[in-house]
């Protein structure tokens, strides 16, 4: 099989035409190519050759992404079903508001881990994602975003299928290939990573500096009803995760978010509402209250205004940051914890 020419490096391109007797910057044209201009095809570089363009074809070819099929909400929420090149599918979304327009992406085809509240969750884990496939997804929503809104993408949230961190090195890459100047230059710090609370590798990313933000999906800090809702966490325990967050801070001096739904008869009394706010002041912390969006489970039922409110009450007396955040793209099945490649008319 040909090799797919974005598995090289700027260095291991320029060492190709050398090694081809061309020169050097010709490597430096298709690099450019391939990721400032998100070019698809080789007849589409128009500085290089019909010559070269043959070699570059004989030799590699570019296995992007394609949009299999596009849903629209009625809020402009789009979901795109996202068929990559071995034609396994994962979503990315678009979601603009009046001031700007964020990217979620998708990380692995399915999800490594069992939250029973999330939908993506049901899906068996296929495959990491690698990193021209997160670029490709960031690339093609900056597009949409440019075609139906008429600006960039403002933001970039790793919210979509999959537990980020646990594609960890072709999550880091694809950001940074976002985030370079032959990229899409967006900022990291407009660019959120979510992850359910892989305690050591919230460590490794502290340890390696990244400038991105995090945000942890917690929705109790109390361990019996966390390894009830989401089995997966007995492995990585609130304390170790507590540790884990304080270091991040320590490091990187960037606040954590606590992702956090409220469900009825599950976390929704001041014993969960106390535990969260002492979780919270270990470390300096925001809390975002998600809107719980339907995945057909009936053990879980959104939590009523009330209960809500006293969270925001408590949360607020103990000087902690918190924002209710509105499901968008519920009817296209696209709102947060929906994604599960199933298609809405």
């Amino acid at each position: 099989m040909k090799k797919d020419v974005r598995s090289l490096s700027l260095k291991d391109l320029c060492s190709f035409f050398e090694s081809n007797n061309y020169p050097s910057f010709r490597g430096k044209q298709v690099y450019n190519w391939l990721w400032k201009k998100s070019c698809f095809s080789f007849d589409e570089m128009t500085n290089i050759s019909l010559e070269l363009r043959d070699v570059l074809k004989k030799e590699f070819v570019i296995n992007h992404i394609k949009i299999d099929k596009i849903q629209k909400s009625n809020d402009g929420t789009i979901k795109n079903a996202v068929t990559l090149f071995d034609n396994l599918l994962v979503e990315s979304v678009l979601i603009p508001t009046a001031k700007r327009t964020t990217a979620c992406i998708s990380s692995q085809v399915g999800c490594s881990l069992d939250c029973d509240f999330c939908a993506t969750s049901k899906l068996k884990r296929i495959r990491n994602l690698k990193p021209d496939e997160i670029f490709d997804q960031a690339s093609t929503i900056n597009l949409q975003s440019k075609l139906y809104y008429n600006r960039p993408i403002s933001n970039i949230v790793f919210m979509g299928m999959g537990e980020p961190l646990l594609n960890y090195k072709n999550l880091i890459l694809g950001i940074e290939k976002i985030t370079g100047k032959d990229g899409l230059g967006i900022s990291p710090k407009r660019i959120t990573v979510s992850t359910s609370g892989i305690s050591k590798l919230i460590i490794k990313m502290a340890d390696e500096n990244v400038k991105f933000n995090l945000a942890i999906s917690l929705h109790s800090a109390l361990e019996k009803t966390r390894n009830k809702i989401m089995p997966f966490s007995k492995k990585f325990p609130l304390d170790e995760l507590k540790e884990a967050v304080k270091y991040w801070y320590k490091k990187t001096r960037k606040k954590v978010t606590y992702e956090y739904i409220v469900w009825k008869e599950i976390n929704d009394d001041m014993k969960h509402i106390k535990a969260l706010v002492k979780f919270c002041k270990a470390s300096p912390s925001k809390v975002n209250l998600i809107e719980y969006n339907n995945t057909e489970n009936s053990f879980f039922t959104a939590a009523k205004d009330k209960i809500i409110q006293e969270y925001i009450s408590e949360l607020e007396k103990n000087k902690i940051p918190v924002t209710i955040r509105k499901s968008r793209g519920k009817d296209i099945d696209a709102a947060c914890g929906q994604l599960a490649n199933r298609e809405t008319n």
